[in-house]
């Protein structure tokens, strides 16, 4: 262990773990001094405030910022702020949701509030006399604040509004201009809605005054606005037909095409026809003739029936009386009335609210509503201050039982190399070809978050994890690394089970790997298997190449019995008089090729060949080898391994000793600030393999054991006849012998 001097005196500890020096939070003035520390020996500096074993509130109450990570200088202000209200800081080393009242400092002005409203906190808990204050105590009664009337945000909800009358208004406000989020979690109105919406509402009040005091801008009173848009659903059309009666009484021969051509009117009988006709609505209002009066009844175009029956009901009728047509001068007339409307309408303020009407506006603004609301906006904001304290409340012992474990994840990885807890980046254990592996991060993509962490030289294992729950099924990935046993079973498409925090378990479903060293023992034997692969792949080749050229020569062979082919003659046609043909004799049946003896020993024979060519090089080793001196045989043999295996072992560590915990965290939003790694005694707790119970017993009889010959010592008795032949083939034996009578 070794100690360094900090800026106010010399108490930080530091312990040696994963090749770093790893800061010691054991007390809690180590805790709450944390900005002293220098952050260039913090284990990471950012996180983020997902896939963190720890309650997402508390890292949302730590994200001041709100961009979904948590960095050093909001964690150095979460310390602080903790450390500014408690009197001995060391009760956050506890990590409980548990708070006594006596170790709040009320000596400070903070500290006193948040006093005060965890002792009204207990009083509506019905714990007025306790002396610790809980986190369930504090969200049952945040839970009733928020749901009451008023709750300190400044926002009213149309629900909490007892008056018809102003309730409609909020809901008014509400629909025009949108509402803002009520700690209730209900849409309601602040201050800034109410003032914008009755701002808006006093210009489009003064500008409808503006009508009601010039003359002529309503030619109808209350019915000009109905009145004016039925003379603006046809004005286009009156405007058309009478500019092209105009033209016909300028020349007649205008009148014939001004009508449409019979052309027109032959491409429209072929269809079906009715009043909403598209085609049918672009033909004139009514027959086109010079000095002609508008009809407004029959003569009409049936698709402008409708328009022009609500015009001369709202605008003609009105203003001119009962009457069955419509001159030139009385449509000049009636459009000069609605000329003093047009400019005033244009000249309407535009706006959401336009949408409520104006009589509906004339009405809210002359009511007393706007200083009604603010009212309850007041009574509202009157309780923030008790809604803050409650809220530090909650916040605090939220610090008090989570900030010690985020410190010990994050300022250091104290909790992951102790291993006396789980690190809050581990998520469960997952369950794996006769392994347990430890750490088991979460990730969003497997693919993404292989690019990165194939860096940290760990054999990784992703998984696709899925539970049914109900009627929804859940899903999630994880990436799993294997450090101990081997990787000649592990494959994409294996199941196994993961077992998350909580003790939930999933159908884990391998997805991806990202292959690297396991071990050393798996280092060692990997060439013999390669060897022992290419061996097997050689001798397969082989006798498949053996099998095919038997095949071929039993299918010539077949062929050449049977004789030639006939080439196939087409029959002659039949007469249509002739009798039926007495029935062909059957064809002579093909005869079944006999057993081919030699096929078969081609497959042997390849076999034989094979096995010959191992045995005549393995002869010549053998012949070199026995020449040696005795002394040098087993330094022939050591070295013949060392030759073979030692590369594989040399370069797996090298990888094994590279191993590294920041990359996997990195491709997951970390910003680790050192080299966490990860060597070989370690990483081999970190998986398990399977073994059996201390004290187990273990019957090594199987009743299903396939039965085999003695092979093995047969194998060896041949070896060993063989070497002692060879030994007396060149004279090793007399040389031996005369050694011993010396």
């Amino acid at each position: 262990m070794t100690e360094t001097a900090a800026k106010d005196g010399e108490h930080w500890k530091f312990f040696r773990a994963g090749g770093f020096d790893q800061v010691r939070l054991d007390t809690g003035h180590a805790v709450i001094s944390l900005a002293t520390l220098d952050q260039k020996l913090w284990a990471a500096l950012s996180c983020p405030t997902r896939g963190l074993e720890i309650d997402s509130r508390t890292l949302d109450l730590m994200d001041s910022d709100h961009d979904g990570r948590i960095r050093a200088a909001e964690v150095i202000a979460a310390v602080e702020w903790v450390g500014t209200l408690l009197k001995t800081p060391d009760i956050l080393l506890q990590r409980e949701d548990s708070l006594p009242l006596a170790a709040l400092d009320d000596d400070k002005t903070e500290g006193r509030a948040v006093l005060a409203a965890a002792r009204r906190i207990l009083a509506r808990s019905g714990k007025p006399g306790a002396d610790t204050i809980t986190l369930a105590d504090v969200a049952g009664v945040e839970e009733v604040f928020a749901a009451k009337d008023f709750n300190g945000d400044g926002i009213i909800p149309a629900e909490i509004v007892e008056d018809p009358a102003l309730r409609s208004v909020v809901e008014d406000i509400l629909s025009c201009l949108g509402g803002e989020t009520d700690r209730s979690g209900l849409p309601g109105v602040s201050k800034d809605k109410v003032e914008t919406f009755f701002t808006a509402a006093g210009i489009l009040a003064a500008w409808a005054a503006r009508a009601e005091a010039e003359p002529g801008t309503l030619p109808l009173g209350e019915a000009s606005d109905a009145a004016a848009e039925a003379l603006l659903a046809v004005e286009a059309k009156l405007c058309d037909w009478f500019t092209r009666c105009a033209l016909a009484a300028f020349d007649s021969r205008a009148t014939r095409p001004l009508n449409r051509s019979e052309d027109d009117w032959i491409a429209l009988s072929g269809q079906l026809l009715s009043p909403s006709h598209d085609s049918l609505a672009a033909f004139p209002l009514a027959a086109v003739d010079a000095d002609a009066a508008l009809p407004l009844g029959t003569g009409l175009n049936p698709a402008w029936a409708e328009a022009m029956a609500r015009f001369r009901a709202l605008v003609v009728v009105p203003l001119l009386g009962e009457r069955d047509s419509l001159s030139a001068e009385d449509w000049a007339a009636l459009t000069a009335r609605f000329a003093a409307w047009k400019a005033w309408r244009a000249e309407k303020p535009e706006g959401p609210l336009g949408t409520l009407g104006i009589a509906r506006i004339k009405a809210i603004v002359a009511s007393d509503a706007k200083n009604a609301i603010s009212e309850l906006i007041a009574k509202d904001l009157a309780l923030e201050a008790e809604a803050k304290a409650i809220a530090s409340v909650d916040k605090l012992l939220r610090y008090c039982r989570d900030l010690v474990p985020l410190l010990n994840n994050f300022v250091a990885f104290r909790d992951f190399y102790t291993r006396k807890r789980k690190a809050v980046f581990q998520a469960g254990t997952l369950f794996l070809d006769g392994r347990s592996c430890e750490l088991c991060v979460k990730v969003e993509d497997p693919a993404k978050h292989a690019i990165i962490a194939t860096l940290s030289r760990i054999y990784l294992v992703y998984c696709e994890c899925t539970r049914r729950g109900g009627d929804e099924s859940e899903k999630m990935y994880i990436a799993a690394a294997v450090t101990a046993g081997d990787s000649d079973q592990l494959m994409v498409g294996r199941n196994g089970v993961f077992y998350d925090r909580q003790g939930g378990d999933w159908d884990a479903n391998v997805v991806k790997i990202v292959d690297h060293a396991i071990s050393i023992r798996q280092s060692f034997w990997a060439p013999y298997k390669k060897v022992a692969k290419i061996l097997a792949q050689q001798v397969e080749k082989i006798a498949a190449a053996r099998a095919r050229a038997a095949d071929d020569h039993l299918a010539i062979t077949a062929g050449a019995a049977m004789g030639p082919k006939p080439a196939a003659v087409p029959p002659p046609p039949k007469p249509p008089t002739a009798a039926p043909a007495a029935p062909a004799a059957s064809a002579p049946a093909v005869p079944t090729p006999p057993f081919d003896v030699g096929r078969f020993a081609g497959i042997f024979a390849a076999l034989g060949l094979a096995l010959g060519a191992i045995g005549t090089a393995l002869a010549s080793v053998m012949t070199g080898f026995m020449a040696l001196p005795w002394w040098q045989i087993p330094l022939a043999l050591a070295g013949l391994i060392l030759a073979i295996s030692g590369p594989s072992m040399l370069i797996a560590s090298l990888k094994l000793h590279q191993r590294n915990l920041g990359p996997i965290l990195d491709a997951n939003g970390w910003a680790v600030n050192t080299h966490a790694r990860i060597n070989i005694p370690f990483g081999t707790a970190l998986t398990h393999l399977a073994k059996l119970p201390d004290g187990a017993v273990r019957s090594l009889k199987d009743p299903y054991a396939e039965k085999t010959r003695p092979w093995r010592l047969y194998a060896a008795l041949a070896v060993g006849v063989a070497a002692v032949a060879v030994a007396w083939r060149f004279g090793l034996l007399a040389h031996l012998w005369t050694m011993l009578a010396k």
